[in-house]
């Protein structure tokens, strides 16, 4: 079965659809979510892609990277993949999109409008270490969560503190 992506523009309005692989080979721009889940401790639940991917298999990413299908909203999107892929569910926080374009060495590109979600160790060094290990779009959003759930931590203290 055929499965079809959201192809947006750079203010992530819809403007059609299209088949996965077509579009990576052609590199079109299409929506796409990431979801980053922190433990109590703020340590990042990771997952490693299947070796069989047609790109960046085998590496470390983030606790859930994918795509809505064509029809389909984020959050349900964000629900579907999370049971699929790790089997299980948690509520999610909206914390930033970006844009990035990525191409690799078989010819396919991900280039994507990715609406960034996190619940509330360290993993910056370990990239830093062997960046070969860990997927494009990781290395570009983590320093954002991290920067978005380092002020979100904080408001929040602050507002423990002052009650």
């Amino acid at each position: 079965m055929n499965e079809y992506l959201i192809l947006v523009d750079k203010k992530d309005r819809q403007w059609g659809k299209l088949e996965k692989l077509m579009v990576h080979q052609l590199g079109e721009l299409h929506r796409a979510i990431s979801v980053f889940i922190f433990n109590s401790k703020g340590e990042l639940l990771l997952q490693e892609r299947a070796e069989e991917k047609y790109h960046s298999g085998g590496l470390w990413t983030n606790t859930c990277y994918s795509r809505p299908r064509y029809g389909e909203e984020i959050l349900w999107a964000i629900e579907r993949r999370l049971n699929e892929e790790i089997g299980m569910s948690c509520k999610t926080d909206f914390a930033f999109s970006l844009i990035y374009k990525t191409n690799f060495a078989n010819g396919l590109t991900e280039h994507e409008f990715d609406h960034v979600y996190i619940t509330l160790e360290n993993p910056e060094q370990e990239i830093l270490r062997h960046p070969e290990k860990y997927t494009d779009w990781l290395k570009i959003c983590l320093l954002r969560v991290k920067d978005h759930f380092e002020k979100t931590f904080k408001n929040n203290l602050l507002e423990y503190a002052s009650i």
